[in-house]
């Protein structure tokens, strides 16, 4: 069997720190992950772990800090080429920059290029499973999907559906879309490390008939995912009353359709009445917090702590290209920002929860990956935590973990991202 040791620091949830407290990690200042045929077979201590394991190759990460890699819960990769482009709102946005820019995704090449070029930002940035939105087009899946294949990694992706509301060469229609979306499933989902989500873009660019055939392609494949945006500025839920004049509210439309429940992902989830705060606890369906796309985009302050208290399963997201960074420390530390904003300053655990363990079960994919865990998939990170002087300089005066690592997030970038493995293989 193919095995190695990666000795450093380790970080590992044992619970979650949203209802437990810094707590619910366990941090080992000189700790060991063992790794066979790309899962972990091992945590423990290095010296202990090297006894026990003598005559397997050894890769000593020094005070590196070994992670689960990140998990983004929501991102479009076809808008990769189109990130940080100056804009106004929500709508202006996408009629701007993304619509224009999805529509070159029917040309095979440019889709695999651009799927590779995220690919490579993404791990570059330690994220080793991502959500991505595709586009209209099958050959944006195709790209998407063979791309995280040849790399071995795991990804769930989706094509976009939208039969309204859209430039022509952006939409499909509703038997279409079925029947597209099913032809994909069924070539790529369970493939490897691959899943399929059924992906309508948001109520607004879905008529009603569109909203059915996603729900029934969902109730046939239960095991996908779902995903799709709920209330993320107050004037796309405006548009959407006009659009669903008969429904109290967003997420109701998406209840009437059978798009809410485990592994369903809500983009978004900012503006939420009280009674959909309920559904989302009693549907288990999942919310993506997109922190750099709410305040880059002016969307506004999701409420985290008060959703995750009230039993919504979260997660965190890049929302690329919406989303201004690659970076998942970036996010982090935009999703602290906007809990001081509320009043209500995330911890470092709770933040790198958000990014890891929270992500992958938001994804159901936490039995793959998201922690330290032995029978999990080997994705993981390294961690330099003093990567430019300034960083290095105030973790030099770190009490803790948190105190050490806490620089990393709120000023670094992939400079700070030592190694990355993926299925238990370096990349780079």
């Amino acid at each position: 069997m193919a095995a190695h040791l990666l000795l450093g620091q380790t970080l590992r949830f044992r619970s979650n720190p949203f209802h437990d407290g810094p707590d619910a990690a366990e941090h080992l200042s000189r700790g060991a992950v063992l790794i066979r045929d790309g899962r972990i077979a091992a945590l423990g201590d290095a010296e202990a772990l090297r006894a026990e394991a003598p005559d397997v190759p050894v890769t000593d990460h020094g005070a590196g800090l070994i992670l689960a890699g990140f998990v983004d819960c929501h991102v479009h990769y076809p808008q990769t080429g189109i990130i940080a482009s100056w804009g106004r709102r929500l709508i202006d946005w996408l009629n701007s920059y993304t619509f224009p820019e999805e529509m070159r995704f029917g040309d095979p090449d440019y889709a695999a290029r651009m799927a590779e070029l995220y690919l490579d930002f993404s791990l570059a940035n330690g994220i080793t499973t991502a959500a991505s939105y595709c586009t209209i087009h099958p050959e944006s899946v195709e790209a998407l999907f063979a791309a995280a294949e040849a790399r071995g990694m795991r990804m769930v992706a989706g094509k976009v559906m939208m039969d309204r509301n859209a430039p022509d060469g952006l939409r499909d229609d509703p038997q279409t879309g079925y029947d597209q979306s099913k032809a994909l499933l069924e070539r790529w989902h369970g493939r490897g490390r691959l899943s399929y989500a059924v992906t309508p873009r948001f109520a607004p660019t879905s008529t009603p008939d569109q909203l059915d055939a996603a729900g029934s392609l969902w109730a046939e494949h239960p095991d996908c995912a779902m995903q799709t945006h709920l209330s993320e500025q107050r004037e796309e839920i405006a548009w959407m009353r006009e659009l669903f004049p008969d429904h109290p509210d967003y997420l109701s439309v998406y209840e009437t359709h059978g798009l809410v429940g485990e592994g369903a992902v809500m983009g978004h989830a900012i503006h939420l009445t009280d009674r959909e705060r309920a559904s989302l606890v009693e549907t288990g369906t999942g919310v993506a917090h997109c922190p750099t796309s709410n305040t880059f985009i002016g969307s506004g302050l999701c409420d985290v702590r008060g959703l995750v208290g009230q039993g919504v399963p979260v997660g965190l997201a890049t929302d690329v290209g919406g989303g201004s960074s690659f970076s998942m420390l970036r996010t982090m530390a935009a999703a602290y920002e906007i809990g001081q904003l509320r009043g209500d300053a995330l911890h470092p655990a709770e933040l790198l929860w958000l990014a890891t363990e929270g992500s992958a079960q938001v994804l159901r994919q936490a039995r793959h990956v998201g922690n330290l865990e032995v029978g999990r998939e080997a994705d993981l990170l390294v961690l330099d935590l003093a990567s430019t002087p300034v960083i290095a300089e105030r973790a030099g005066r770190a009490g803790d973990i948190w105190e050490a690592l806490f620089p990393t997030i709120m000023l670094g970038d992939d400079r700070a991202v030592a190694q990355v493995y993926v299925n238990g293989a370096p990349v780079g």
